[in-house]
Order: structure tokens, then C-alpha cells, then sequence
């Protein structure tokens, strides 16, 4: 009668490199992970100067972290994960000055900035910018004509 040590390691090995994740199968779904919550440019260019906490939580949601400490700032995380790519990662951070909007911060800028302020801010990883004038703001400060 043959010996059945040969079988019972070739059945080891077997199971042995089956679980090796050098071994690429077609049939495993790799899941793609989002966290965080999403800003994209267009809710940026809606962020003015003088917008309450509760304008500013319904254009960007409410955010992903509130400062204990510092009440007038709030963080806002993005980021996903793809299988076979690199994690992407986006963030802003939005500054208040009581309830009112003063300024953000993070990785989009206003998109009628100056294109000169563009491009230094494209040469840092981080962005700060201040909001952009809402436009009762430009009508209250726009020069009236004269006779």
C-alpha cells in the first residue's frame, strides 16, 4: 500500500498557496472605501463671507470633525481608496467668527480667484482663501453713478 504522507503535503501545499496574496484570482471583488464627507468645487464656490453656521452646514454638511477646543472651526475629510490605485485625499477647513463664516482653508480655492493667487496656491498642497463677497456685499460697495 503507497505511503499517504506525498498526498496529505501535496493537499497542505495546495491549501498553503491558495491563501499566498501574491496569487492574483479574477473572481475577488475588491471593495472600493469612501470616508469622509464629499466637498467638490461647486460647493466651494458657494461659501461667502458673513454665512451662518447653518447655511454653511447646508451647503457642505455637517462636518466630519468640531474642534472641542476651538469652536469657530470646523474640518471637513475626504477620501477613497480604489482597488489597484492610490488613496485620494481632500480636505477644507471652514473658520467662523461667532456664527458668521470669515474664512477656509484646504484643497479648492474659489473658482474667480486670481489666477495668479491660483497658481502660487497650486505650487502648496494647502489653500487658504478668504470667501468670496456675497452680493449684497458687491451691491452695498459698488461705485453708484454720477451726473
Amino acid at each position: 500500500m503507497p505511503s499517504r504522507f506525498p498526498l496529505a503535503l501535496l493537499i497542505v501545499t495546495i491549501a498553503f498557496v491558495n491563501g499566498c496574496s501574491y496569487l492574483k484570482y479574477p473572481d475577488i471583488h475588491k471593495v472600493t472605501v469612501q470616508q469622509g464627507n464629499i466637498v467638490n468645487q461647486e460647493m466651494v464656490d458657494k461659501l461667502r463671507p458673513g454665512m451662518t453656521r447653518s447655511q454653511v452646514r447646508y451647503i457642505l454638511g455637517t462636518p466630519l470633525l468640531m474642534d472641542t477646543f476651538d469652536q469657530d472651526r470646523w474640518d471637513y475629510y475626504y477620501s477613497i481608496k480604489r482597488p489597484g490605485q492610490n488613496e485620494r485625499r481632500e480636505k477644507i477647513t471652514v473658520f467662523f467668527d461667532g456664527n458668521t463664516l470669515t474664512h477656509f482653508k484646504g484643497d479648492y480655492l474659489p473658482s474667480n480667484l486670481k489666477p495668479s493667487a491660483a497658481s502660487e496656491a497650486k505650487a502648496n498642497d494647502v489653500v487658504e482663501a478668504q470667501a468670496l463677497p456675497s452680493p449684497a456685499e458687491l451691491e452695498a460697495n459698488a461705485p453708484t453713478p454720477t451726473q
